[in-house]
């Protein structure tokens, strides 16, 4: 017999019943039921029931072991009785009699319990991850996270596509966040930077000739943390394609996501059709550019219906250019009590509240009430109910002053009505496209133009865009990909020609010369024969959160760090020693107070 095992703890079942066999795990849970001691057995497969009883030649051995003990059982299967068989285990059938059992890992006091699901503090969860990772529900998030990977590398080579990886350590190059650096100590004095995204290489790729690159690709930022954002580091499912369109890119990804979702999404319906949604209509309706659209309510433009009015606040606003009044709908939302809930929120967002208007039945016939309908009048208060398509027991909310003020907060408190109301359809993935973006954006403050989103992109336009439109017109072949309010992939179709990358940083400000600097190695290489090519990267940690139906990130990642970006298990970042120090030239400095 093997020396640990002869099955594992998932294997047992009634043809096993008068088997000799060997288990070994973790003590889950020990019950003392008058006298006999039942153990439940854990390994990385499942639980199998073995118990002990004074007729046992290592009794007295068993009742020393304490929860998360590591244990070698030999023992005999036997069948329960059938009120006792447990339905929920693979082998809930048996139990097995010890006749001879070794310790293998005694285990102190834990820090936190493995049985059961009580809630700790995050801190201490992280700190002991290797004990919470032993928990059902975090066990179970990882070996999905495993199994995502392994379908999309398979989903990816049957369409064509080959994976390459791409160098760790490399040049800086700005993405959009800040770089960890990396000093060298044989060019001391210099930093190798750790790759934002395989931005550079995967198009150099394209450039070599290989058509068809993906990479489940580390990329490294150092960021401030988010619910749904790592501070250090995450994966993505990184591709890339030569003489593709925008469409095709599509074409490609979507049977990939659609098969995932419906190999691991549990049975949640996945739409079909993804809409392709202009990033503008996406800021106007739903006040981000990464909507959820199992929320059905849309918001519209009603300034028409305010200019002029007699709720001076609006109609004074709509005098200045660049304002507009935008409306959310709330179906069946129609209470001063709601109404003044949703005003609350929008205080605590920081505005001065949230105007609106909700439709009550007065019995012989519908009444709009709300300040604002007192102000406007009946005439402009129906028009607003036809255009938003609402009736009694409905209400709306109204939000004014520029949109880059107000959007935001207004697509929050979309998220809010459509939560409160009971509209957004929780049960299903529903993904659009992100299309249209602006390729540049101008400080308020400054003036100044810059890149709004991928300045690798190429402009719809082409050359031509920077010869006939104003620069905040020229619209790029960039695109991202929502789904359920989070935003899953982001790509473009590259800017693969030198002149028109030139251009383009010109626009924004860049010489030729720091393109050059920044960019050199790509521009270069584009000067040798670049194909048009373009791509997208997905995010691994959000798909997996968003399939294990998680709301922080870091429940899907094995090893995640805090929100200070701490590794609390290991003690990262650390303190250089000062011979490490001596071998790269540096010094560090005192902070500053």
């Amino acid at each position: 017999m093997h020396a640990y095992r002869s099955h594992t703890c998932s294997e047992l079942n009634a043809s096993n019943v008068g088997d000799t066999v060997r288990l070994s795990g973790w003590v889950h849970r020990v019950r003392d039921h008058g006298g006999i001691l039942f153990i439940d057995l854990r390994d990385h497969y499942g639980i199998t029931q073995v118990l002990a009883d004074p007729d046992s030649p290592v009794f007295k051995d068993v009742e020393k072991v304490r929860s998360e003990w590591v244990i070698r059982i030999d023992g005999t299967v036997m069948a329960r009785s059938p009120e006792l068989v447990n339905p929920k285990l693979p082998t809930g059938e048996v139990e097995v009699f010890i006749r001879d059992m070794e310790v293998l890992g005694e285990a102190a006091e834990l820090p936190l319990p493995v049985f059961g699901d009580q809630e700790y503090p995050e801190e201490t969860r992280l700190k002991y991850r290797f004990i919470d990772l032993r928990r059902e529900s975090l066990h179970d998030n990882i070996m999905l996270r495993s199994k995502v990977v392994s379908s999309i590398r398979r989903r990816m080579e049957g369409q064509g596509f080959n994976e390459f990886q791409t160098p760790i350590i490399t040049a800086s190059s700005p993405e959009g966040a800040r770089d960890f650096l990396v000093p060298s100590r044989l060019h001391p004095g210099k930093f190798y930077a750790l790759p934002q995204a395989p931005q550079q290489f995967k198009q150099l790729i394209m450039v070599a000739g290989f058509d068809k690159y993906f990479q489940i690709a580390p990329c490294f930022r150092d960021e401030d943390p988010r619910a749904d954002r790592s501070p250090t580091d995450f994966y993505q499912l990184d591709m890339e394609m030569s003489f593709v369109s925008q469409q095709d890119v599509f074409d490609t990804i979507e049977p990939v996501l659609k098969g995932v979702m419906d190999e691991f999404g549990g049975g949640r319906p996945v739409n079909q059709d993804w809409p392709q949604i202009s990033y503008k209509d996406a800021a106007l309706w739903y006040g981000t550019d990464k909507p959820d659209l199992r929320n059905p309510i849309k918001m519209q433009v009603v300034s028409e219906h305010f200019a002029g009015s007699g709720f001076k606040i609006f109609a004074s606003l709509l005098e200045n250019e660049g304002t507009e009044v935008r409306a959310i709908p709330a179906p069946t939302g129609g209470s001063r009590k709601f109404c003044d809930r949703m005003n609350k929120f929008a205080q605590q967002e920081g505005l001065p509240g949230m105007g609106y208007i909700f439709w009550r039945d007065q019995g012989e016939g519908m009444e709009a009430a709300g300040p604002l309908a007192k102000n406007i009048g009946p005439e402009r208060t129906e028009a607003i109910r036809q255009q938003l398509g609402l009736g009694v027991g409905d209400a709306a909310f109204f939000l004014g002053g520029k949109p880059s003020a107000f959007e935001g907060v207004a697509g929050r408190a979309r998220n809010v009505i459509g939560e409160e109301l009971g509209l957004t359809d929780k049960d299903k993935f529903e993904f659009c496209w992100i299309v249209d973006f602006p390729m540049y954006e101008k400080d308020e403050e400054t003036g100044k133009i810059d890149f709004s989103h991928n300045p690798f992109s190429m402009p719809q336009g082409g050359m031509a865009d920077f010869e006939n439109k104003d620069p905040l017109e020229i619209l790029g072949y960039q695109y991202d990909l929502a789904c359920n309010g989070y935003e899953l992939i982001s790509g473009a179709i590259r800017n693969h020609k030198p002149e028109i990358m030139y251009k383009a940083f010109e626009v924004a400000g860049y010489p030729a010369e720091e393109v050059d600097k920044r960019f050199g190695g790509m521009v270069n290489a584009f000067t040798y024969g670049a194909p048009p090519h373009g791509g997208c990267a997905t995010g691994i940690d959000r798909l997996v959160m968003l399939l294990a139906d998680e709301n922080n990130i870091r429940q899907v990642i094995m090893f995640p760090m805090n929100q200070r970006a701490e590794d609390l298990m290991l003690g990262g970042p650390s303190e250089p020693t000062n011979e490490q120090l001596r071998e790269l030239g540096l010094r560090v400095l005192p902070q500053e107070n």
